[in-house]
């Protein structure tokens, strides 16, 4: 059965990611495409560095092809976010991407966007879902990939220099230029390397690449932004005395951030630290939005500035939609993603990053005395997190024990409300909170914790851990 998660849909490669059930997928959206009488607009397609994300890019435009829908493809792999800028640029009612973002090598998978480039939302991927698991292999049209080239029915797009050149529309150059910054970029074998590079050149960085070339084992590491993936940039970052390291992930929809002295920056912190930036330098005004796993730093610096923090569940097509209800300026999540109003609706760790060295130039500060100033301001606020793998019999019992029993631990603290809204999110009266959910992406049950010291963070997962008993 094909399942889309909170990032779309993403298997094992051999395993359920395989070219029957991907061309499965394009028909089901091939039928949503002609329900809602949008062909003539054509489809958006895009792929990463993954095994099998080119040839399943060609798959997936072999059957719009064949059903006459126009497919603009992407003549390279590319980054997530330019996907999302190619999807609004073509007026197209719907692009997909080849990605399985941050997983593990051995998966792969689709995000599909709507209209404007969004996430599509639990309706649209329900749609597909259904649909998908109803077709059946012979259901499906195609055209031969060759064949669609020549006849101008799959037709291979670059829209680099206009997303390169939106985003430098958006940032100081000049004072980035003015500030002559070493930067050491980790792509981290994903496809980051030339957007970034890119970027930061044209404003005159310094600019030097680590782990670029095309390894779909992702040097046998996780392909996602943190302190534990990113030790050899931190590591070259001191040694070479750069002023900055920044990783991204697989897709390079989230990045990680290293400061001077080799130390891993928490996504909610740099989240923290650009929308205080907005507010204050930039003088923008608007709430923030952030999902249920994500610092209340973010809740603090809104209500300092009279402006109002949204809470949402985990997926960033939560996000951006609750961005454009509310004109808020800034939105993300603890895991590195995040996005600007006016730029991609969706994650970018491309513009979130050059966004970062702009602050930087403009403040003339380190992130260290940045974030000093800000835990100054508005307290101390520390996250940790745990992943709990499970055997799958468990689920069924976790399931009883959070969502119908609704039983949660026996805190040393008083408990303001629980949410139930995306997992189980436990409020403290004094301030804190910990939940508990189920990745969308993964067989996992995780655990995020945040208190005004991390010695009291890990106390409270401890305690969640062992109440759970996995």
């Amino acid at each position: 059965m094909i399942k889309f998660g909170t990032g779309g849909w993403r298997a094992i490669i051999g395993d359920e990611f395989t070219r029957e059930n991907v061309i499965r997928i394009a028909q089901a959206v091939v039928e949503m495409i002609q329900d809602e009488n949008v062909a003539d607009k054509g489809i958006v397609i895009g792929y990463d560095r993954r095994f099998l994300s080119k040839r399943s890019a060609h798959w997936l435009s072999e059957v719009f092809a064949g059903n006459g829908i126009h497919v603009w493809l992407m003549d390279t792999e590319a980054p997530t976010p330019i996907i999302m800028y190619a999807v609004e640029k073509y007026g197209c009612a719907y692009g997909m991407a080849v990605t399985a973002s941050h997983n593990p090598a051995e998966y792969n998978g689709i995000k599909v966007f709507v209209r404007e480039g969004r996430d599509s939302d639990v309706v649209v991927t329900d749609r597909i879902e259904a649909k998908a698991n109803r077709i059946q292999k012979e259901d499906v049209k195609s055209l031969i990939f060759d064949e669609g080239v020549s006849e101008n029915k799959i037709q291979c797009i670059s829209p680099f220099n206009d997303y390169i050149d939106t985003i430098l529309s958006m940032l100081n150059v000049k004072a980035i230029r003015d500030k002559g910054l070493k930067i050491l970029l980790d792509p981290m074998f994903g496809v980051s390397k030339t957007s970034l590079q890119t970027i930061l050149m044209s404003a005159r960085c310094d600019v030097d690449v680590i782990h670029d070339r095309h390894d779909t084992m992702f040097g046998g590491r996780l392909p996602s932004p943190s302190a534990q993936t990113l030790t050899r940039l931190s590591d070259l970052v001191v040694e070479k005395k750069y002023d900055l390291g920044i990783g991204t992930d697989g897709d390079a929809d989230r990045l990680g951030i290293i400061d001077e002295t080799g130390m891993f920056i928490h996504p909610n912190k740099i989240m923290a630290l650009l929308y205080n930036y907005l507010l204050e330098y930039k003088n923008w005004k608007g709430g923030v939005v952030r999902n249920i796993a994500t610092t209340h730093l973010l809740d603090a610096i809104a209500e300092k500035h009279g402006q109002q923090c949204y809470e949402v569940p985990v997926g960033f097509k939560y996000v951006s939609s609750k961005m454009q209800e509310t004109e808020a300026i800034i939105g993300g999540e603890s895991s590195g993603g995040l996005t600007i109003k006016g730029h991609v609706n969706g994650k970018d760790g491309i513009f979130a990053a050059g966004l970062l060295v702009e602050m930087i130039s403009v403040t003339g500060k380190r992130l260290g005395e940045m974030l000093k100033v800000i835990e100054e301001t508005y307290g101390v606020f520390e996250m940790t997190e745990a992943n709990l793998e499970f055997h799958p019999r468990e689920k069924a019992r976790l399931l009883q024990l959070l969502y119908e029993d609704k039983r949660v631990p026996d805190f040393d603290k008083t408990i303001h409300h629980v949410s139930y809204e995306d997992g189980v999110k436990v409020y403290f009266e004094e301030g804190g909170w910990i939940i508990a959910r189920f990745s969308g992406t993964e067989p996992l049950l995780r655990i995020f914790a945040e208190d005004a010291s991390i010695d009291e963070a890990n106390k409270n997962i401890k305690i969640m851990k062992e109440f759970l008993e996995i």
